[in-house]
């Protein structure tokens, strides 16, 4: 017997939902912006700064495609309702399990959307750099950092991301000192950032003659590209470059040409480099564009200690936290100590299974009430 009242029941709270996201996203004045920016698209003269002009339609669009989707989203639970008052009275049971097969396909959009809005930042839907970095530990520091970049790789693959080596530099031994990736893809830094800080591995160690078991680290720094319409000054009198012959493999050309770029940041003291691209120029523009993400990473980092600081909070800063540990011997665990989520499954994870730990983070960072900063108001 068709149960309506239970059907009922979940329509009217996907509906309170709604309302509620209603709210939390201030629908209303996003669809007063719709219309600003769209009388503003129409105007002459509008696509004579065609940056500017590009930065505001996909404003436009994106804020187009949110409005209408919670608009339409509405509309079918509202629909959904009527048209069960109307089975009901006709004691209809075959478009009552129509009903449910649009309840259920409701309830799916909604835990999308649901788990979109988790990335509400100003710049998590940017492209992410990540910079593994081996820390205390020597050779295995050096092999565990060459791990964890195989580790992002893979995840970054399975998610179908694109993904680039900007700039690695190999170890003496074994593994490698640091390496640079660039990771573009749906909310790249909004999933990338719950990464940033100290990984640590206990293992046996493959480098210890007598196999005993060693602790290893590496830092991970996620920074967000930065795009043309957000103003990051570099002036040319603040920045030294070097150029320098790359190692590694790589080709003819990155051995026998100065190609690889040290980027130095003469007021702040930011050093960074690219050796992986094929010519000194193409190194250059990643270089800068590497600079100008630090420059910015650095500025949101000021904010967010000046909000904490009016909040009375005390904040942890700079990267050395340790905050998610990889133990292989004498058990198999990776454990968050954030979030407190792990799992056994150790292999899974250093072969890019990770989304776990991402989602994680992302549920008790929203948790914890913290919002990010953007950088753009203070121009307005």
């Amino acid at each position: 017997m068709a149960d309506y009242n239970e059907l009922k029941a979940q329509l009217n709270d996907l509906k309170a939902r709604v309302e509620e996201i209603e709210v939390r996203l201030d629908l209303p004045a996003k669809r007063k912006e719709v219309t600003k920016l769209e009388t503003e698209s129409t105007e002459a003269g509008f696509w004579d700064e065609q940056a500017k002009a590009q930065v505001t339609m996909r404003r436009l669009t994106g804020l187009q495609e949110e409005t209408t989707f919670w608009s339409e989203y509405r509309q079918r639970i509202l629909d959904a309702l009527e048209l069960l008052e109307l089975l009901e009275l006709e004691d209809d049971d075959s478009s009552f399990a129509e009903l449910q097969k649009d309840l259920a396909e409701l309830q799916r959009e909604m835990g999308e959307r649901e788990f979109d809005l988790m990335f509400s930042g100003p710049y998590d839907d940017r492209t992410a750099l990540l910079t593994i970095s081996a820390r205390e530990g020597g050779t295995d520091s050096q092999d565990w950092a060459e791990m964890v970049l195989r580790m992002y790789s893979r995840w970054a693959e399975k998610k179908r991301f694109k993904v680039q080596l900007v700039d690695l530099s190999p170890g003496e031994e074994a593994g490698i000192k640091s390496a640079t990736l660039e990771i573009d893809g749906r909310n790249a830094y909004g999933l990338a950032r719950s990464e940033a800080g100290q990984h640590r591995l206990v293992r046996l160690s493959p480098f210890d003659g007598n196999h005993r078991r060693h602790t290893s680290f590496a830092l991970v720094e996620v920074l967000p590209e930065v795009e043309d319409n957000i103003e990051i000054e570099v002036r040319d009198e603040d920045v030294r470059v070097d150029t320098y012959r790359a190692t590694g493999a790589g080709g003819q050309h990155i051995n026998k040409t100065d190609s690889a770029v040290r980027m130095t940041h003469l007021t702040s003291g930011i050093v960074v480099t690219c050796q992986n691209e094929r010519s000194q120029l193409q190194n250059r523009e990643m270089a800068l564009k590497m600079l100008k993400a630090r420059l910015l990473e650095r500025e949101i980092e000021r904010r967010e200690e000046e909000q904490a600081r009016l909040k009375g909070e005390h904040r942890t800063t700079g990267w050395g936290s340790q905050i998610r540990s990889y133990v292989l011997h004498p058990y198999n665990m990776v454990k968050d100590h954030r979030t407190g989520f792990e799992t056994s499954d150790t292999t899974a994870v250093l072969d890019g299974e990770i989304d776990g730990f991402m989602e994680a983070y992302l549920r008790w960072n929203i948790g914890r009430g913290e919002s990010s900063i953007d950088t753009a108001d203070d121009d307005e």
